[in-house]
């Protein structure tokens, strides 16, 4: 192997991949494996792309969990109760004339299910959340979420990106970029979920920011098939370190005759973090390590689903240094419920329940809920009035709520009209929301901003306001 190669190396950079097979995938081996002994590798010494940054002031919280309810849950069957609906069933009232969602709807149809006070606190909870009601006092639920259209695609990318086409970064990448990752050996932005929501990958994506801050999307579960491929039985270290050798050689001639090419930079990066993945990540998706108490709370062995799973690997993500881990409940919009509305919601939240109150009480018990700020939504709500049995799609009032990372427990905030139509009291968009989780984290969101395009683009745009009242002192 000789040790340089001349300027005009005929070979452009993506032709010589090309070329080099299954060189490429050990790329990996630029990035030293860093210190596995710990679960957060040391990122103190640590440079490049997710190397941690300083954020513009101090943090409340260090990482992210959004259990993500894809499809829109209903808020007046959840967490906003409208007895109202109950006196005027069937009618429909001038006030929701004119809200226009997706679909016609009828008269108002009230909740089958009873509210109940939970905690010291008393938030009225549905009791298909009962288990979620015990812990009402570390929640913030917020009544008031709106967003801009009943439509499940652009409302996807609002909740993720902050605008309702597939134009810009989610939220996740964001944080990347802004704060970068505390452990080099495992992604950044983790997005857990069988299957794949509506808008697939492009809810994770990173747009204009670079490759390496787009989520890493894993179909969880068995830690043997949750990443195919990840151990190389074909090559030792060695061997590895010198095709990396030849490929970086050729990469720096390339850079030198025509200059950088950030999709392949994003691609090397990428195969450096799979490389040191081969050696963390068997570890941290292996749910055989935790002990029986906590896959009985869990209920992981009582056939918890994949949901059940992916919230213990969610703790076990954030412990380890991961910034941000969204949990999808389902493939494609499981809350979907246009029909059979009732006993929809109460077969997924049944599902939901015990597993997210067991990651509540989980992380409080390990120190970690107080530096995790966890977030529960779909992308909408949906309508008080029917659709048949079932009910639309609604972006005028929603419900989602918070807890952990220095927001306040035991409280509600805002509310929808008297039939849970509209949101009317303390309004919150998705870029206030934005706002206050990169407030946070330790964010300006008015000052994190990338440099695209001729002018500075935010996850907020021109919009968001931190909500200051929900915040702990």
């Amino acid at each position: 192997m000789t040790s340089d190669f001349p300027s005009t190396y005929a070979w452009s950079r993506r032709a010589m991949l090309a070329r080099c097979g299954t060189g490429l995938g050990l790329v990996g081996l630029a990035g030293l494996i860093g210190d596995t002994s710990d679960l957060r590798a040391d990122a103190s010494r640590r440079s490049g792309p997710l190397a941690t940054r300083a954020p513009h002031h101090t943090p409340r919280a260090r990482s992210v969990i959004h259990l993500y309810m894809n499809g829109g849950p209903s808020q007046v069957d959840t967490f906003d109760p409208k007895p109202a609906l109950k006196t005027f069933e069937g009618q429909r009232p001038e006030s929701i004339s004119g809200l226009k969602t997706e679909n016609a709807t009828g008269g108002l149809m009230p909740s089958p299910f009873k509210f109940h006070r939970y905690g010291e606190s008393g938030i009225e909870i549905s009791e298909i959340f009962e288990n979620v009601g015990r812990c009402a006092d570390d929640l913030c639920v917020i009544r008031s979420m709106h967003t801009n259209v009943p439509n499940h695609e652009p409302s996807m990318f609002m909740m993720n990106s902050g605008h309702v086409q597939s134009v810009r970064p989610s939220y996740g990448s964001w944080l990347l970029y802004g704060l970068g990752t505390e452990n080099a050996n495992l992604p950044g932005y983790v997005v857990l979920g069988p299957g794949l929501p509506v808008n697939g990958a492009a809810n994770w994506s990173s747009r204009f920011l670079p490759g390496i801050y787009q989520g890493t999307h894993l179909n969880a579960g068995d830690p043997n098939s949750v990443l195919p491929n990840l151990k190389n039985t074909q090559l030792t270290s060695a061997a590895q370190r010198e095709q990396l050798d030849l490929v970086q050689q050729l990469n720096r001639s390339q850079v030198e005759r025509v200059g950088t090419d950030p999709l392949l930079e994003a691609r090397i990066e990428s195969l450096e973090m799979a490389f040191r993945m081969q050696a963390a990540a068997p570890e941290a998706f292996d749910l055989a390590r935790e002990s029986e108490a906590t896959h009985t709370l869990y209920g992981i062995n009582k056939g918890g689903k994949d949901f059940a799973r992916n919230c213990l690997l969610a703790r076990r993500l954030v412990e380890r240094g991961v910034r941000v881990v969204q949990v999808y409940y389902g493939n494609f919009q499981p809350w979907d419920t246009h029909g059979d509305n009732a006993n929809q919601q109460a077969k997924l939240s049944r599902e939901v329940d015990p597993p997210i109150a067991a990651l509540l009480q989980d992380l409080k018990l390990r120190g970690l809920l107080d530096e995790t700020l966890v977030l529960w939504s779909g992308e909408f709500g949906r309508t008080p009035a029917s659709q048949g049995t079932g009910r639309d799609h609604n972006h005028w009032g929603f419900s989602a709520w918070l807890a952990g990372g220095g927001v306040k427990g035991g409280m509600t905030y805002g509310a929808t009209d008297d039939f849970g139509f509209k949101a009317v009291e303390k309004r919150v968009h998705p870029h206030d929301l934005h706002a206050t989780m990169l407030h946070l984290l330790g964010l300006d969101h008015e000052k994190l901003t990338y440099r695209y395009s001729g002018r500075d683009f935010r996850l907020t745009d021109v919009h968001g306001t931190v909500i200051h009242e929900i915040l702990k002192a």
